[in-house]
């Protein structure tokens, strides 16, 4: 390209480094990424950009790692208007005696999508650009998460028991079509079945979401082996471990997003990596309610495509997937038993690519490679606490913190300048959500 006709491009970044993700482990020092609409056109150094393309906008970032868009592969993201409502109990007693109770009093599309805009102000100011979202009332949830122009896969949800939602499994599954084919097309939105978990779902619906998910070619996204209680239980039922009883219903393959996965013999990893199941871990959920240890560094080694997720802030309390990478690397080491175990660039990949590739969109988001989406956070490194810099992965996995995070874009639009969120009243936010408060603790 001449350098006196330069392209005109939408948006030119450049940064001090730019982590692509893919390939792995990679650090360019000094590069820009090249912006047109929504996707990413180049990624060359500084001095070439400049030259080859005039941007209408250029943003400058001397400080900054440039990353992709982290993605929170298992979220319940409106049960963040119930952080901390119910704290230091284990998973059942916290489940069926607090959380099921309190929703039971407020659940609705009001509930629904004040909790979504509380999640996703406080996800763009921790570099989070995509949920895996898995609750009630769908429709609000994506028409929510449209309306403020974040990035998720909504779940359909499928239980056996009647909720503000559904009242039969014939309404689950006829409300579950309806909002897949109102989100088909979006540029945003994808949906995946959700059914809650093996020990709430019966054999007829698992079969039944089985033909569909292949059908219509979307993820199935399920807690299953969460606690060793489950496993047990479920054995004493009906002879199988959770993990077998899927297998035998034809829902162990590629479409599977498996969450939590405490419980895993050697057999059950050697199947998921066989069958391309995908296992998200939430090591800060698991740690908080004593629900087990995932073997993340087995399952990496054993080829396993291995995600990150926070769960929901009732049971995490928060969405901070910076502290979630941390606590994921470091909790593998100690399961394993091995220092070298679930490395930093590994961590960063299962909180971005990995993400992806779970829920079915690794050929559009979790990289920066030219013809993906542009989905970016940009993490400012300067601060006392990431410094000296020797290592960028590292520091981004082991010292860096969410409040860092200063600008992020989706799509090629920008969400976050400078700590501000762009088109979100932060004010009104907060109204909101006191008002909640208000009305949970008072139910």
């Amino acid at each position: 390209m001449s350098q006196s006709h330069p392209q005109p491009v939408d948006l030119i970044i450049e940064a001090r480094w730019v982590v692509p993700v893919e390939p792995h482990a990679v650090v360019l020092e000094d590069h820009a990424v090249a912006v047109d609409g929504d996707r990413i056109v180049a990624l060359l150094p500084i001095a070439d950009a400049r030259a080859a393309y005039a941007p209408r906008e250029r943003v400058e970032l001397g400080e900054h790692a440039l990353i992709p868009g982290l993605v929170n592969s298992h979220t319940h993201n409106p049960m963040t208007l119930l952080r901390g409502l119910a704290d230091d109990l284990p998973l059942m007693v916290w489940l069926q005696q607090h959380i099921w109770p309190a929703e039971a009093k407020v659940i609705g599309p009001e509930f629904v999508r004040d909790g979504v805009e509380l999640a996703v102000a406080e996800m763009l100011r921790g570099g989070t650009t995509c949920a895996n979202e898995n609750y009630f009332f769908p429709d609000v949830i994506g028409a929510t998460y449209r309306n403020l122009g974040f990035r998720a896969v909504v779940g359909l949800p499928v239980i056996e028991f009647p909720t503000a939602w559904a009242k039969t499994q014939d309404e689950y599954f006829e409300r579950a079509g309806e909002v897949h084919d109102s989100f088909l097309g979006d540029s945003l939105l994808t949906t995946a079945f959700v059914p809650h978990a093996p020990y709430t779902v019966s054999d007829e619906s698992f079969e039944r979401i089985r033909v569909l998910a292949d059908q219509l070619d979307i993820p199935v996204h399920l807690h299953t082996h969460e606690t060793a209680q489950e496993v047990e239980d479920e054995k004493a039922k009906s002879g199988l471990r959770p993990f077998q009883r899927l297998q035998k219903l034809g829902l162990v393959n590629d479409r599977l997003v498996a969450v939590h996965m405490t419980q895993l013999t050697e057999g059950e990893i050697a199947a998921c990596a066989a069958a391309g199941v995908s296992v998200v871990h939430c090591p800060e959920s698991n740690l908080k309610l004593a629900s087990g240890f995932c073997p993340a560094e087995k399952l990496r080694a054993a080829g396993v495509n291995v995600a990150i997720g926070t769960d929901g802030c009732a049971s995490n309390n928060d969405l901070d997937m910076f502290g979630e990478m941390r606590t994921a690397a470091l909790l593998a080491k100690a399961v394993a038993g091995d220092a070298a175990a679930f490395d930093a660039a590994f961590a960063l990949r299962a909180a971005t690519l990995n993400g992806a590739k779970a829920i079915g969109l690794e050929a559009k988001i979790g990289s920066i490679e030219v013809g993906k989406q542009a989905d970016f956070a940009a993490v400012r490194l300067s601060d006392l606490e990431t410094q000296p810099m020797f290592h960028v992965i590292s520091q981004l996995v082991y010292a860096t913190g969410r409040h860092q995070v200063s600008d992020v874009w989706i799509a090629g639009v920008r969400k976050l300048a400078a700590r501000e969120l762009v088109d979100m009243d932060t004010g009104a936010i907060l109204a909101r959500t006191r008002a909640w408060r208000e009305r949970i603790a008072s139910a």
